[in-house]
């Protein structure tokens, strides 16, 4: 009977094993393995296209079908929208976008009347770390703000400029004297204390240089193209000068929690506007003819085919990233963003690529 029940035992715990050594043998796999599912933060891995493009998940989204809207009030610096629109490539994407206008693309954007919108990296960095719920998405082009002053002036350089009164066109803290500080800044002299900058509405630039009323005035490339042409006003510093080409001046920005809520449609959306963004590059004089006959930008066409040929549009993504870093960099050091002080944390809450490019 003993004997019975030692074998019964032995039986009864061989089985109990049998079932423990299944258990840890099942599908289920460790919290710390090796699985690409898992989220590593690193760097290689922030910008990685994680976001599922199936119809059935897109449909769940809260945007799908919907229609939206995208920021263009003319120009040829934030026309990425509208020849994403014109040329069939939100509709190639599934996607029902209208061109929406307003008096600002950074509070059409935080309020989220549109959804996407290209302009000034200066407009809208600063705004952003002030609880603006908008983030940048894909760069646009460099270039197109230059510092002018009067073609028979002595002012050759920024160095020339200390102590002289300079136009910041839409005024003190806005996107204009964002770009003159770190034009100054750039060239060692401190904006706050030795250059007076201040507020000349564009159109009163010239006149007030001629009065001797300031030295300079930040201008749009495009404004003041003529005006050179015809040896009323020559360059001074410029966002195309080659220390300031390695970096986008626009940018394309969304919503930001229309991104976290809709990250297919957010995705389907940069899409659209990359493949314009390349077109534009590669067709500046159809791209020109276009908007001249759509009546969104003035000057003549030679004008314009040269002024867009210096934009460099379908700029990638890593190239953004860098700009986009140093301008932060720069910011926080003039003290123009106060809510952060490490460019790092900046970058995290500014910068989400929804359609990175495949080698990043």
């Amino acid at each position: 009977m003993k004997k019975n029940k030692k074998i019964l035992c032995f039986s009864i715990a061989l089985m109990l094993l049998i079932t423990l050594i299944g258990c840890n043998t099942s599908s289920e796999k460790p919290a710390n393995n090796n699985d690409s599912s898992v989220n590593v933060n690193s760097d290689d891995e922030a910008n990685k296209d994680t976001t599922s493009d199936t119809d059935e998940d897109w449909e769940k989204e809260e945007a799908y079908g919907q229609e939206l809207n995208y920021f263009y009030d003319g120009g040829n610096c934030t026309s990425a929208p509208y020849f994403a629109d014109a040329l069939g490539y939100f509709k190639e994407e599934g996607l029902n976008m209208k061109e929406y206008k307003s008096t600002s693309y950074t509070e059409a954007l935080g309020n989220n009347q549109a959804q996407l919108a290209v302009g000034h990296i200066s407009t809208m960095l600063v705004p952003s770390t002030n609880g603006v719920d908008l983030s940048f998405v894909a760069g646009a082009h460099i270039g197109c703000k230059t510092l002018y002053v009067l073609e028979d002036s002595e002012y050759e350089t920024t160095d020339d400029l200390k102590g002289l009164k300079i136009s910041a066109p839409n005024g003190i803290g806005a996107s204009d004297y964002n770009i003159l500080a770190r034009f100054f800044d750039k060239d060692g002299i401190n904006p706050l204390t030795e250059v007076d900058l201040v507020q000349v509405e564009t159109s009163a630039c010239v006149a007030a240089m001629q009065n001797g009323d300031i030295a300079g005035a930040l201008l749009s490339d495009t404004f003041a193209y003529n005006l050179v042409e015809d040896g009323v006003l020559r360059p001074v510093r410029s966002l195309l000068d080659e220390d300031f080409t390695h970096e986008p001046c626009c940018v394309a920005a969304m919503n930001t929690s229309f991104i976290e809520q809709n990250p297919i449609t957010s995705k389907k959306i940069t899409q659209a506007l990359k493949k314009a963004s390349d077109w534009m590059k590669d067709n500046p004089e159809e791209a020109v003819q276009m908007l001249l006959d759509d009546d969104q930008i003035s000057g003549d066409y030679d004008m314009n085919v040269k002024l867009w040929k210096t934009l460099e549009f379908g700029l990638t993504d890593e190239f953004t990233k860098n700009g986009l870093e140093e301008i932060a960099e720069d910011y926080i050091k003039l003290d123009l963003i106060t809510a952060y002080d490490d460019p790092e944390e900046v970058m995290k809450l500014v910068w989400t690529p929804t359609a990175p490019e495949e080698n990043e």
